[in-house]
């Protein structure tokens, strides 16, 4: 593996163990300190204001106006819509359903890489798939908390939407994270969501529980601080950093990280304990992810065409 193709998995790694924590971090403030869309607006905020002023300490790039257009729609899918969907559907339902969904992604991004970037799906990508699919169900039913389903039809659809539209933006930002850099991408995505968001939706941070206290409540602030810097402006900046390096699906494939990463939390809080489940549960995510990693991506596939068979 390349040392290029390997700052790529760091970045996607460390990008889904944040992702992982923020889900209960979030839970834990909605809705009786802020309501979902009081802190999806306030993420989006905070995350627009960092990526503008972090764009002045970086070289600026010009963005064709075609490519704007395709911003604005990556904006839709992976910020503005699907957060909001996600923090909707988070305070009707359960962490553990969410994470349940979350393990159709992969599928997601398979599928629309096929059709879109015209990636191969060969055998062993959709084996891959498999295996991360069933390790992370495994895992998540193997749980001690998996029978504890707090939500119902209508959180449990929110987070599917938002699922979708977040896999539409991984294989739509693909050829963006090639010609521009994170932060121009960033920049313009999280305008783009402001302003999509913030008519409808300002009043919510106006009116938040958590900034009317007459005493500062740490705990409260630290958990809101966690959510915007932690869970919105470092992953939203190292996702395109690792699709500039890796193919979409290898990317979806460390979804399934997150299940991994609560059941740990849940273990090192005493919530939960180690069981040979959960061993084999990393063991088939681990393997899933390495074989979608090591399967035939287009280049590879049109390399092996143009080069014919050896006489």
């Amino acid at each position: 593996m390349s040392n290029e193709k390997m700052r790529g998995h760091v970045f996607i790694l460390t990008a889904n163990i944040l992702f992982a924590v923020n889900i209960p971090v979030s839970k834990s403030l909605i809705p009786s300190h802020i309501t979902p869309e009081g802190l999806t607006l306030l993420r989006i905020v905070f995350g627009c204001l960092m990526f503008w002023i972090a764009s002045l300490f970086v070289p600026r790039e010009k963005v064709a106006p075609k490519d704007l257009v395709l911003l604005f729609l990556c904006a839709v899918c992976g910020i503005a819509f699907n957060q909001s969907l996600f923090m909707e559907g988070l305070n009707l339902t359960s962490p553990v359903d969410a994470s349940i969904i979350a393990t159709a992604g992969p599928v997601y991004v398979m599928l629309l890489a096929a059709l879109i970037l015209k990636e191969p799906i060969t055998g062993q990508k959709a084996f891959g798939v498999l295996l991360g699919v069933v390790g992370a169900v495994t895992l998540i039913l193997s749980s001690s908390q998996a029978g504890s389903h707090e939500g119902g039809l209508a959180g449990n659809l929110r987070i599917v939407c938002s699922n979708l539209l977040y896999s539409v933006y991984i294989v739509l930002s693909r050829p963006l994270s090639r010609r521009y850099s994170a932060v121009t991408i960033m920049k313009w995505m999280f305008l783009f969501s402001v302003a999509m968001l913030i008519p409808f939706t300002y009043r919510s941070i106006l009116e938040a529980p958590a900034f009317h206290r007459e005493t500062l409540d740490w705990s409260e602030m630290g958990a809101i601080a966690y959510v915007l810097l932690l869970g919105t402006f470092i992953p939203y900046l190292i996702i395109p950093m690792s699709l500039r390096r890796l193919r979409p699906t290898t990317v979806s494939m460390y979804n399934y990280i997150q299940p991994i990463i609560a059941s740990i939390i849940a273990i090192v809080l005493g919530q939960g304990v180690f069981t040979p489940w959960k061993a084999l549960s990393t063991l088939l995510v681990f393997t899933g992810v390495y074989l979608v990693t090591q399967s035939k991506s287009r280049e590879d596939v049109e390399r092996e065409k143009q080069s014919g068979p050896v006489a």
